[in-house]
């Protein structure tokens, strides 16, 4: 295994389809980064706000007709129809929620969507639920939020943990330095995942996360692409 010939690889995953993963774009575009996208289609085009660490939080979705050219040169997944949580339905209902919104996603973005991530808080898997996604639908991984601080490769792809939430920004500085410096025989990943409307709640956090992004960009020995490019 290994990234277009290289050992190490970095990617991106962020939830919800909002409006400000416009400019979370336009950052990743800047430094030659690549991210997945994980979206709830049935609620796109929705408006709302979040009370978030005491403010309000814009929390306005994407509109249909606009995910095909926000998202080009990144990854559309799935993100469940309506973000319930997974653990608490039926099989029935766990499948209509995830391939339903894949079918859907896979028109809007004119490929097949093969990726997801789990919506909610919390324990938001398990065994029970990563099977029935695996054997009855056309999902070939999921992203959990369990944060591991790992660069070492997984083998379940259904209960996939990433590296690190991209709000920690000490920990995603010093691990990003730790793998620049990496040096290493074998394949290592570096999965970051959060939501871009969380960059709102203080004013320096869009400039915290492009100098993440400044950091571990555009090194000749780090391969730098969606989930599905790295994981599958």
């Amino acid at each position: 295994m290994s990234f277009n010939g290289k050992n190490k690889a970095i990617t991106f995953s962020y939830d919800d389809g909002i409006l400000q993963d416009i400019r979370l774009i336009e950052l990743l575009n800047k430094y030659n980064l690549k991210s997945t996208f994980n979206l709830n289609s049935a609620q796109l085009g929705d408006r709302g706000m979040l009370v978030r660490e005491g403010k309000q939080i814009n929390f306005n979705k994407i509109p249909k007709e606009d995910v095909k050219t926000i998202y080009a040169g990144h990854e559309i997944a799935s993100h469940t129809l309506t973000h319930p949580l997974l653990t608490k339905l039926t099989e029935a209902e766990i499948i209509n929620q995830v391939e339903n919104d894949r079918l859907n996603l896979s028109e809007l973005a004119g490929y097949e969507v093969v990726g997801f991530a789990y919506p909610c808080g919390g324990l938001n898997n398990d065994d029970r639920v990563a099977e029935i996604i695996k054997n009855n639908t056309g999902i070939k991984y999921c992203r959990t939020i369990t944060e591991n601080g790992s660069f070492d490769p997984q083998k379940n792809l259904y209960r996939f943990n990433p590296t690190a939430h991209h709000l920690n920004f000490d920990a995603i500085m010093n691990l990003g330095q730790r793998f620049i410096d990496l040096k290493t025989d074998t394949p290592k990943i570096f999965y970051v995942w959060g939501h871009s409307f969380e960059m709102d709640y203080s004013p320096d956090y869009w400039y915290r996360l492009e100098q993440f992004f400044k950091l571990i960009s555009n090194k000749d020995d780090i391969f730098y692409g969606t989930n599905k490019e790295v994981l599958l």
